[in-house]
């Protein structure tokens, strides 16, 4: 049986006319690393503030290990907490910081000095304990904020973007760092961010918020590879998202029409098929002489060719107007103006259910 931590029923906020979570309801689980992710403004971090006790739901109930704490201030929560921003206390030295939330508890020295020693340890600061945590980089101050919020052992730890201010370098290897020590303490991750590669590197499973509603949650590769929705499709980078001006459905495949060419026996899944858009990822779609015996066939011009390093991206324009890009590991002398053919495997297209 799930082991559920975090339960949000039917929680709504408004402030002001702009609706932040509406009637959300969900589910986290014990040890899980969850993440909340979406636009700016689409409600994330004002239903982690709820969740930590800074901001109070309108209606419904926030309920953890059972417990209804829509009462309950933050401080009587046992949650954690990590923001953007680092709050390292610029008077305090490595292991003062560390050891602040067990200090304010009451621990006796000897235990938070074992403790601190413990959380240095994991998070790859030991012998670091005496600096000052303000000369250190960014990336060990982040280690420092994560080493404090662990250190009194909170029911779960909340993420707030806590790697957006780092470069991209520092960034990567902290992501990597955070799934370590997730991995390591067993506690359950409730994590926000806008970046979806952050999102796709770390999690168990995914929420994709949009204008306080949860448009999709599901495992990383499920909603990279299976978006529900235009929106999930288009927040996704390299989704093609496509519209179609025929459809028809018979035996679990639907056949499409997209600026005028056919694209048969798609498979349906569990989708319904009588949405009027389809998806599919940029590296599913093959352009030029890699086109031929795909079995849909499309036509378009190159509008633009862009080297990524590893890949390249072409964006192709059909004869409706609408772009597709496709995104190829070699170059094939195509050029912008090119008018070249465009092949599709109907596996790789996904029937969005609007």
């Amino acid at each position: 049986m799930t082991d559920v931590i975090l339960r949000l029923d039917a929680v709504s906020k408004r402030f002001g006319p702009t609706v932040t979570a509406d009637n959300l309801s969900l589910e986290v689980n014990r040890g899980e690393f969850f993440t909340f992710l979406g636009p700016s403004g689409s409600g994330k971090s004002t239903i982690l503030r709820m969740v930590a006790g800074l901001e109070r739901p309108d209606t419904g109930r926030i309920e953890i290990d059972g417990r209804d704490v829509v009462d309950v201030p933050p401080w009587r929560r046992n949650l954690g907490m990590m923001f953007q921003q680092y709050a390292i206390f610029p008077h305090m030295t490595v292991a003062e910081n560390v050891g602040y939330g067990l200090n304010v508890r009451g621990t006796d020295a000897a235990a938070r000095n074992k403790r601190v020693a413990e959380m240095l340890h994991l998070v790859g600061l030991a012998g670091m304990e005496g600096k000052n945590a303000t000369l250190l980089s960014g990336g060990e101050q982040q280690r420092v904020a994560l080493a404090r919020a662990l250190a009194p052992e909170p029911k779960m730890l909340l993420l707030d973007e806590p790697l957006s201010a780092l470069d991209e370098r520092i960034r990567r290897a902290m992501q990597n760092e955070l799934k370590r020590v997730h991995a390591e303490t067993g506690t359950t991750f409730l994590y926000v961010t806008h970046d979806q590669e952050e999102a796709l590197t770390m999690s168990d499973r995914i929420a994709v918020f949009n204008k306080g509603q949860c448009a999709q949650f599901d495992a990383p590769e499920a909603l990279y590879r299976h978006p529900r929705s235009t929106f999930v499709a288009r927040f996704f980078r390299g989704c093609n998202v496509l519209a179609t001006t025929e459809h028809s459905r018979a035996n679990g495949k639907a056949s499409y029409r997209v600026a005028g060419f056919p694209i048969t026996d798609v498979p349906l899944g569990d989708r319904s098929g009588k949405g009027v858009h389809v998806a599919i990822r940029a590296e599913d779609v093959a352009v030029g002489p890699a086109a031929a015996g795909a079995a849909c066939q499309l036509s378009g011009v190159v509008e633009d060719v862009t080297y990524r390093g590893t890949v390249l991206d072409y964006t192709l324009r059909l004869p409706d107007g609408q772009q597709i890009t496709a995104m190829v590991t070699r170059r094939s002398g195509i050029q912008a103006g090119d008018t070249v053919p465009i092949g599709i495997d109907p596996q790789h297209v996904i029937p969005l259910d609007d």
